[in-house]
């Protein structure tokens, strides 16, 4: 299968080479999308052998649809997101896609359990919203789903029948939404993380906390009723 990888990246230029540099030689492409940074983001990508892209809107969501279209020119088989801070360890990729590989899983998340995590990797905000959201989804749509980690991988047709849209902070639960209400084939795989380099533009800050977790619960409660 055909591997193509896409790493949103705002003001990253401290990690992103090494997150390029640690990422084994599985994939054909890998799109670095600059989401308006004002730093060397894009030049470090560039000159570390990624294909970069720009998106000016600001948005998770509106990185990676940027990504997704460019890469349906000539799309691959699979599809993999990971962030460009350095919290993931891209090395792990292949946890990633062999549920796809070996037993034919539509979509895999890489699950940050606790014994795996850096101390102080995740903040209290961003444990609390994640145990709730995956609660709630769990009551309202009987899902097993115990994180919305932001590494993942889902093959290409899977993606295009979800037909995503949210462009800001509900990207990766809108997607696990609609792979419980398709009925798609899912697992997450445990995978270590770590303390991002910088600082986060989402749960680094009360603002990005509090829109974050109203866009969250916003998704799993609109989707409620379209079960």
């Amino acid at each position: 299968m055909k591997v193509s990888i896409i790493i949103p990246a705002l003001n990253e230029e401290k990690s992103i080479a090494s997150v390029i540099k640690s990422i084994p030689k599985v994939y054909d492409k890998l799109i670095v999308v600059d989401n308006g940074s004002s730093d060397n983001t894009s030049k470090i990508a560039g000159q570390n052998g990624a294909t970069v892209l720009y998106e000016e809107n600001i948005g998770y969501g509106s990185a990676c649809l940027k990504g997704i279209d460019f890469l349906s020119k000539n799309p691959p088989d699979v599809l993999v997101f990971l962030d460009g801070d350095y919290s993931d360890y891209p090395e792990e990729i292949s946890k990633i896609l062999n549920p796809i590989f070996k037993d034919n899983f539509d979509f895999v998340i890489g699950c940050r359990n606790k014994n795996l995590r850096e101390s102080g990797s995740m903040t209290p905000q961003q444990i609390f919203g994640n145990k709730l959201a995956c609660f709630l989804m769990s009551i309202i749509y009987n899902s097993k789903f115990s994180d919305l980690g932001p590494f993942r991988a889902i093959k290409w047709d899977t993606l295009n029948s979800l037909k995503m849209e949210d462009k800001t902070y509900g990207w990766t639960v809108e997607m696990q939404l609609k792979v419980l209400i398709k009925r798609i084939q899912y697992c997450e795989v445990p995978v270590r993380y770590r303390k991002r380099i910088g600082y986060s533009k989402v749960s680094g800050t009360i603002k990005g906390s509090i829109l974050a977790g109203i866009k969250i619960i916003g998704w799993i409660l609109k989707y409620s009723f379209k079960k």
